[in-house]
């Protein structure tokens, strides 16, 4: 049995985070689908932990339906652990869809650049807490990746480990680097606008809670502290890790830096390697037209409106895939797909370039003849190819399927159970 599951529906990139963080530290787990805990296998084998990656929360919910939610929430209420990252932070809190183990709900957007925010941010930690280790001090500096915010409750027993204080040099709001920025510029423009893009809105705002729900335990953090290479979001992750599996406090390195692209191909099959090729071929072409372009190796960046988290997760995946040697299970699974998935593939590519490159060519032109682009059949192209934000959706949801689940069935040796 393994001592760590981690939920793969709809983690998209960040599954394979926190992947890669329990690979790198020896620690065993399995990835495991929201129908499995449906049908009690938290029941039957229960794990030291279950962590839930960032991604959709709406869509993991939907994997999972009632009977999982109530599975989940059953095994918590038994003594389980629950950690949860971004999305799977939000999963955890009440409301429509939510597992309810906190009473603390998710905070709405009024201001919509407030979700745009990345990069890393110092956090005042609770040292008298046993799951912030005394090696971090009173601050840490942790990255988040467009996080949703906490609504707390006057009642119950969530409290806060973390709470949020000011940004790091590497911190951007929507497509602003605004670390990089000029002294003052932030405040002329607060002048001149009215527009303050600093995140003073979340001084003091909690950022990483816990709490407990009959017996167990949950964790629930909007930073990403399964981010490579960074120290001391990873000197913290390890440390709750630690708690979680009862071990012995280890003093563990830090993530390993992700050369996303320098990803080894092990995989020698023809059309997953052209698949590959294809995403890179779609990159290097938003990054020849000033709309993609690389923040850190594994990190996309893009500018605002671009669907470059999509195309991040696709590629990475696709990275993954790869990298290593199929067993069986993948290998079958591949041949009963490929051909439909190569189909879509092409369409996709064709399609995403022509989007991309329109995209530019608005760009262009709306200072010159605003009246010669049309925002909305830009968006219906978008919409088309990826489906409506935030969730997956038109071809990019079905390619996005086939390799979660081909990722998913490369890892079944995890998964004797």
């Amino acid at each position: 049995m393994s001592s760590i599951y981690i939920l793969w529906d709809d983690s998209h990139i960040w599954g394979l985070l926190i992947q890669r963080a329990l690979e790198a530290w020896d620690i065993d787990y399995q990835l495991v689908r929201g129908h499995q805990i449906a049908q009690g296998l938290l029941s039957s084998k229960p794990p030291a932990a279950l962590i839930v990656p960032g991604g959709w929360a709406k869509g993991k919910a939907q994997h999972l339906g009632g009977p999982g939610i109530l599975e989940i929430q059953r095994y918590v209420h038994e003594g389980g652990n629950y950690l949860g990252f971004c999305g799977g932070a939000g999963l955890g809190l009440s409301g429509a869809g939510g597992l309810e183990l906190s009473n603390w709900q998710r905070k709405g957007f009024k201001n919509r650049l407030h979700h745009f925010l990345s990069g890393h941010i110092n956090l005042k930690l609770d040292q008298n807490n046993p799951l912030v280790p005394d090696s971090l001090g009173e601050e840490a500096l942790v990255p988040v990746w467009w996080p949703g915010q906490f609504a707390p409750s006057e009642s119950g027993t969530t409290i806060a480990l973390g709470r949020y204080r000011k940004p790091g040099n590497d911190f951007w709001v929507a497509d602003l680097c605004v670390g990089s920025l000029p002294e003052g510029t932030l405040s002329d423009w607060e002048n001149m606008y009215g527009i303050n893009l600093l995140p003073d809105f979340l001084h003091d705002r909690p950022a990483v809670v816990t709490g407990e729900t009959g017996k167990g335990r949950f964790i629930l953090s909007y930073p990403h502290l399964e981010t490579p290479a960074s120290p001391q979001a990873n000197i913290w992750l390890s440390h709750i890790l630690d708690i979680l599996l009862h071990s012995k406090t280890q003093l563990r390195p830090a993530i390993p830096a992700w050369q996303l692209a320098e990803t080894p191909v092990h995989w020698q099959d023809p059309d997953l390697i052209s698949a590959r090729k294809s995403l890179e071929k779609i990159i290097t072409t938003g990054q020849g037209h000033f709309l993609l372009f690389w923040r850190n190796p594994w990190l996309l960046g893009w500018r605002r409106g671009i669907p470059g988290a999509a195309l991040n997760s696709l590629y990475a995946l696709l990275c993954k895939a790869t990298s290593q040697n199929p067993n069986s299970e993948a290998t079958q699974m591949w041949k009963d797909n490929k051909e439909e998935f190569m189909k879509y593939m092409n369409i996709f590519e064709k399609g995403v370039t022509g989007y991309l490159l329109a995209e530019r060519f608005a760009m262009t032109m709306r200072s010159l003849e605003p009246d010669t682009i049309f925002p909305r059949g830009l968006q219906e192209q978008r919409n088309g190819l990826f489906g409506p934000p935030p969730g997956a959706g038109g071809i990019y949801a079905k390619l996005l399927t086939v390799l979660e689940n081909l990722v998913w069935q490369m890892h079944q040796k995890h998964d004797k159970y």
